[in-house]
Parts: C-alpha cells; sequence; structure tokens
C-alpha cells in the first residue's frame, strides 16, 4: 500500500476518539480506532455512576449524530444530563456498532515511530507511513501501519498521586489498597467500603466535589460517617466555582452543594494541607502527614480518595517528534488558553488543527489527553477538536481553520493575585476604558498601582506565554 491509501490510526474509542472517526468517513477517509480496553468507551465504563455536568447537546457530536441517523438513532433530549453509563449505552455503543468495520479492540498501542527510522531522522522523514505496535491483552506483539495518528486515548489511567511535590508520597504505593483515584461509587458498588468511615478526600476539583456529596449522602444513613477534604488550595472558596453564575446548572450545582457541606461543618476541611507521607496505623487505617498552612500535622482515615487530577501517559509516544508544554505537558502550542497559572477560565477559545500540531507532521493529540495536566477539558472541545483535525488530514484547510463551537461559560475566572469572582466572561469582562488592561480586574489592579489582575500581558512568564493574552489569542 502507498501511503495516501493507509488508513488514519485513531487511538482510542472513546467519544473524541469516535467522533474523529466519523469526520474522517464523511470526508472520504479511513479511519482505524484502536482501543485498548473490551468496549468501547472503556474509560466512561470506569465511572458510569457519576452524572456528567454537561447535558446532552454538548455531549454528542454533530458529524456522529448524522452517522448514526442513517441507522435510525434518536439523540436523547438536549438538556437532560446523563450518566457516564447513559453517555456509553445510550451513544458510544451504538456509534461503536456503525463503526464496527473501523474498530479493534483489545489493542492497544504500546509505541507509535515511522517506518524504518528512529525520532533522529529527518531527511524524507514525512514521506514515511506511521507505524503502530499494538499489543494484545496476552501481550502478543504486532504491527499497524497508518498515515496520519490521532491519540485520544485519554488520561483516565494515569491519574496524579496525593504527594505534593507530583510524586507519590512515601508509603503511599504500599497503601495502594486504602487509596481509591478518581470517583468510586460510594452510593452503589463501593458503599460497604465508607459507610460509618473515616474517608479523606484529597482534590478540589469536579471529581473531588463529586466524592464528598456522595460521602455526605452516606452519612445520613450511618452517622459515623466522617469527611475529611485535604486541599493544596489556600481558600477552600476557590474550589466552589461559578456557582448559580455556571452557564452549566449541573456544574454549578456541584459547586453550590459542597459550599453548603462546608458552611453546615458535614465535612471537617483540611487547608491548606500538602501531603508527605502516607503510614499504615495499628488498626489498619492511614495516617497522613504533611505540611498545614506551616505546621507539621497528620491525620488518620480508614481510607482515601484522591482526585487530584490526571496527567498524560506519554510513554508510547518516545520516538514521534512532539512539541508539548514545559509544565502542562498539553499539545502544540494551547498551554496559553489552559494554563491555571494564568487563569481559571473554564471557558477555552476552540481550536483544532493549527493549535494541535506537532513537529511529527501527520500526529495529534486530541480530547482530554490534549490537555496535558490542566483539568478544564470539556467534551464539546474534543468533538471541535476531531471536526478540525480531519479536515487537515483531508486536505481542506479553510474548515480546518474554522471554528464551529462556542462554549458556555464557567461564571468564573480568576488568576494570580485576583479574587474569585461572578464574571461575564473572564476576569469580570474587557476593561471598561481604553487602557492597556486586558480586562476589567486588570484595569482595576493597575489603576490601583497594581502591576494587574495576573492573566494579561503584565505576568512575566519563564517563556513568553503573554502574547496569548488573557485567554488566549484573540
Amino acid at each position: 500500500m502507498t501511503p495516501a491509501s493507509l488508513p488514519v490510526a485513531i487511538i482510542g474509542a472513546g467519544p473524541v476518539g469516535l467522533a474523529a472517526a466519523a469526520h474522517l468517513l464523511a470526508r472520504g477517509e479511513t479511519p482505524l480506532v484502536l482501543e485498548a480496553g473490551p468496549a468501547a468507551g472503556h474509560a466512561i465504563r470506569q465511572w458510569q455512576h457519576v452524572r456528567m455536568f454537561t447535558p446532552w447537546r454538548f455531549c454528542v457530536d454533530r458529524q456522529a449524530a448524522s452517522l448514526l441517523a442513517t441507522r435510525g438513532w434518536s439523540p436523547p433530549p438536549a438538556d437532560d444530563v446523563p450518566t457516564g453509563g447513559e453517555l456509553v449505552a445510550l451513544y458510544l455503543e451504538p456509534l461503536a456498532a456503525t463503526l464496527a468495520p473501523y474498530l479493534q479492540l483489545n489493542a492497544r498501542v504500546a509505541a507509535v515511530t515511522r517506518q524504518n527510522t528512529d525520532k533522529v531522522r529527518t531527511a524524507g522523514r514525512e514521506a514515511l507511513p506511521f507505524v503502530l505496535r499494538v499489543a494484545a491483552p496476552d501481550g502478543a506483539l504486532r504491527s499497524v501501519t497508518a498515515r496520519a495518528v490521532i491519540d485520544a486515548s485519554g488520561t483516565w489511567f494515569t491519574p496524579n498521586p496525593a504527594g505534593a511535590d507530583g510524586l507519590p508520597a512515601f508509603g503511599e504505593t504500599a497503601a495502594a489498597d486504602r487509596i481509591v483515584a478518581g470517583i468510586p461509587d460510594v452510593l452503589g458498588g463501593d458503599r460497604a467500603i465508607y459507610l460509618g468511615r473515616t474517608t479523606a478526600v484529597v482534590g478540589s476539583g469536579h471529581s473531588a466535589l463529586n466524592a464528598l456529596i456522595e460521602l455526605a449522602a452516606l452519612r445520613e444513613e450511618a452517622p459515623g460517617t466522617r469527611l475529611l477534604w485535604l486541599l493544596r488550595k489556600a481558600r477552600v472558596d476557590s474550589a466552589f466555582g461559578g456557582e448559580a453564575a455556571d452557564a452549566l446548572p449541573a456544574r454549578g450545582e456541584l459547586g453550590i452543594q459542597a459550599r453548603a457541606l462546608v458552611e453546615s461543618g458535614d465535612v471537617d476541611v483540611v487547608t491548606p494541607f500538602r501531603i508527605a507521607t502516607i503510614a499504615r496505623a495499628a488498626n489498619g487505617g492511614l495516617l497522613i502527614a504533611g505540611d498545614h498552612a506551616g505546621r507539621a500535622t497528620q491525620l488518620a482515615a480508614d481510607r482515601m480518595i484522591v482526585a487530584t487530577g490526571f496527567r498524560p501517559d506519554l510513554a508510547m509516544l518516545r520516538e514521534v517528534r512532539l512539541a508539548l508544554d514545559p509544565w502542562l505537558e498539553c499539545a502544540g502550542t494551547i498551554g496559553p488558553l489552559i494554563d491555571p497559572n494564568l487563569h481559571s477560565c473554564g471557558t477555552v477559545r476552540p481550536h483544532g488543527a493549527a493549535e494541535l500540531s506537532h513537529p511529527e507532521s501527520g500526529f495529534f493529540i486530541a480530547g482530554m489527553k490534549s490537555y496535558g495536566r490542566a483539568p478544564t477539558f470539556l467534551l464539546a472541545t474534543g468533538h471541535e477538536q476531531a471536526r478540525s483535525i480531519a479536515a487537515h488530514l483531508a486536505g481542506d484547510a479553510e474548515a480546518a481553520r474554522r471554528v464551529e463551537l462556542e462554549l458556555p461559560e464557567t461564571g468564573v475566572c480568576s488568576g494570580p493575585g485576583t479574587r474569585l469572582a461572578d464574571a461575564e466572561g473572564c476576569c469580570g469582562g474587557p476593561p471598561l476604558a481604553r487602557t492597556e488592561a486586558c480586562c476589567a480586574e486588570d484595569a482595576a489592579a493597575k489603576a490601583a498601582g497594581g502591576e494587574g489582575c495576573g492573566c494579561g500581558p503584565s505576568v512575566r512568564r519563564e517563556r513568553a506565554r503573554v502574547e496569548a493574552g488573557c485567554c488566549g489569542p484573540a
């Protein structure tokens, strides 16, 4: 086969990977979806009990819906909010069945490279097809060739540790039998594990809020159930998000309920707390030691739920020429759009093939993995990425550049040194007068003699991200 006749390999049969396949098919391209798990949506099935905060209208890719419609599929009500399990059963499974000729299950991609060359060679590189080394469940390896690769493998199976320094805390690995990453099924299959026990929830994102809310519901059944919330943040308020100002009501409701739990005293908040060690207690429980606001502190818990985010697994891409953000490990040039050091806007400008490109021509990272360690990914963003990348690979440069998505506002935007504000847009909206400020809060800070809000050009970074402005390039 000539390189042009080879398929486009897609790593991962989650919603973004399958959407990419649908877009490629619509453009006359041949996709080949390689899924490590035994079924499509394997990662989502791990949290199928959790209700999402995005309604169906943000969960279904338009091209995938068009493809499904040819099989008589009807979309769920647009404003209903699905659980992970409903997303799989009502959308991903029908889509995977429709794409079955192009889907291989139990096919874990172990490595990606160029045919007959390594990462160092430049001459003639772009003319060479990609080679993907694929592992079966029994470890047997085979090779697959492709003209392009879209890595949509996600980050679910590489969670961040509890340790404050980015490494597992001392003793964390040894205590793994009492530590769960993500969102366990507290009110379902895992109920007996947490009922009547003390659980420490580590993290400040939506996964942590979900776990706290479900544990609080369990406490009503068994008053002996105790909740510890361990945050690295200096202020617990910053974990509540936009609340009523959030354009996604289900997402805002998480913050509202979490605030109510804290204010009622149903959860013991320890912040800022940075975990250093996790040891076994005499009763088999856990002793969690670390720094609490400058003081050495030890806490006791029966179980830990670590919801400190995720990071990309880059091992399989060792032979691919990548352009990654130095600290977020996100793809291409999207770092300035999503860097939490600059701002916490969940409202990120849509982006596509141009922003996600790498020095390795024909290779893209899409979906959750494209955000690296940044926590603000929305599924609809991944759909837009898939559309743009498919257009680029099909040679439609104009469509690849076009933006076809508007994302809901989070209701908050904060940068270093700013307050958490109910916002219209970023940091309170645009500046109210002609000024060198990037937004209203930046203008106010400068008017008061300060350097600015922290999310605009006044921030001096280790590298020149400042050209991105507050929420990315205009």
